[in-house]
């Protein structure tokens, strides 16, 4: 039987892969919404969010923007040119994407400098106890893991939750915060994330489709079940120690001074 996946319908269409990679995505997607609808993003849409709280959050998060390529070349590492067609397909993606995330790391410090969050403060600022949880899941993932487990805890769970969260606040009066000189500087990392990201996870659940086959095994299917979910999980538990300065007292005091 042969087992090879080729896409032919849509990229963004769920139904163009195949049946296990389908129940899989139904499966995370309650976990997914916890991230997607986090309270963080409510205050941050309506220009309530703490500033203790953005400064939690532009240190905290900045660790995934900062190794974010490091974890995609932790993946190309994994191919080998010629193995099979989800090698190449990796391979190939994994090269040209690599440098675009490179530009990201620097627009992530141009939007807290615009938040009044100072470069050296993302730069060596202490981030909030607890917010490892998300760079050490992708770091431990993306070094240990097969290249399937690799890109879909990494390129479709966490950037697919992230362009799905950036719209939502792209598209808020939250931006009305920001000065008209300092906008679009300021908030390109969120911009870009609101519209690219909207194929990009799609490409990666592409090549690990690419990757697994039609019939992988149940407990292969199972596995990337558990990668996706974690990221998520690390995802949200990030988000709640970036929100919950009460539980931080130096997150506090530090913005403060």
């Amino acid at each position: 039987m042969n087992t090879q996946f080729e896409r032919t319908g849509a990229l963004t269409e769920l139904s163009s892969y195949p049946s296990w990679a389908q129940d899989l995505v139904h499966a995370c997607e309650e976990t997914k919404r916890k991230v997607v609808n986090h309270e963080l993003w409510g205050l941050m849409m309506e220009n309530r969010l703490h500033a203790a709280s953005t400064r939690d959050f532009m240190v905290g998060i900045w660790p995934v923007i900062e190794r974010f390529p490091a974890y995609m070349a932790l993946n190309l590492l994994k191919t080998q040119y010629g193995r099979s067609p989800g090698d190449n397909l990796a391979r190939r993606w994994l090269v040209r994407n690599i440098r675009v995330e490179q530009n990201h790391a620097e627009y992530w410090l141009d939007w807290a400098e615009a938040a009044a969050i100072s470069r050296d403060e993302v730069l060596h600022g202490r981030p909030p106890h607890g917010t490892g949880a998300l760079p050490d899941w992708c770091e431990q993932v993306s070094t240990k893991a097969s290249l399937a487990a690799g890109m879909i805890a990494t390129n479709y769970a966490v950037e697919g939750a992230t362009g799905e969260w950036s719209q939502k606040v792209f598209e808020s009066p939250y931006k009305e915060a920001f000065a008209a000189e300092s906008r679009g500087k300021g908030l390109r990392w969120l911009q870009l994330h609101a519209a690219y990201d909207d194929t990009h996870p799609w490409e990666a659940l592409e090549i690990v489709c690419t990757l697994m086959g039609t019939a992988p095994t149940p407990a292969e299917v199972a596995y990337l079940g558990e990668c996706v979910r974690r990221s998520y999980v690390s995802m949200q538990i990030t988000l709640d120690r970036c929100l919950d300065v009460r539980q931080d007292p130096w997150s506090v005091s530090e913005a403060a001074a």
